[in-house]
């Protein structure tokens, strides 16, 4: 089975946890050089780079030249069409929650509550 390009879309580029650790750190808002990346999550810099080179390519970080540095920043937009896809799965975890708050409020003695109000998911 041929193996999917890395480089699709949002949703395979952020598959791979290194890549979601890269995010998790320019999502500070700083930019950041490669040296300073590779620093921090202590992993080799020809695998940040390639790192870096996917999340370029769907366009999850931008690079700017500083001198002689590459500094790459988190740009989040493109992560919205993830957001959007975990939408529909909402009210999943909604009744989740809704269930765990009913067993605590009769474990707590206290009397139901009326029915759950959850912000409008279209807003």
């Amino acid at each position: 089975m041929a193996r999917l390009a890395t480089t699709a879309d949002v949703f395979t580029a952020i598959a791979e946890p290194r890549r979601r650790e890269i995010l998790d750190l320019l999502s500070d808002g700083r930019a950041r050089a490669v040296g300073d990346v590779v620093a921090r999550l202590a992993l080799a810099q020809p695998a940040v780079s390639k790192h870096l080179g996917v999340l370029r390519a769907v366009g999850l970080v931008s690079v700017a030249k500083a001198g002689q540095h590459r500094l790459y920043r988190l740009d989040a937009a493109p992560l919205a069409s993830v957001r959007d896809w975990l939408r529909t799965y909402d009210r999943y975890w909604g009744h989740q929650l809704d269930r765990i708050k009913a067993r605590a409020e009769r474990n707590a003695g206290l009397p139901p509550a009326g029915p759950p109000t959850r912000p409008d998911p279209t807003h």
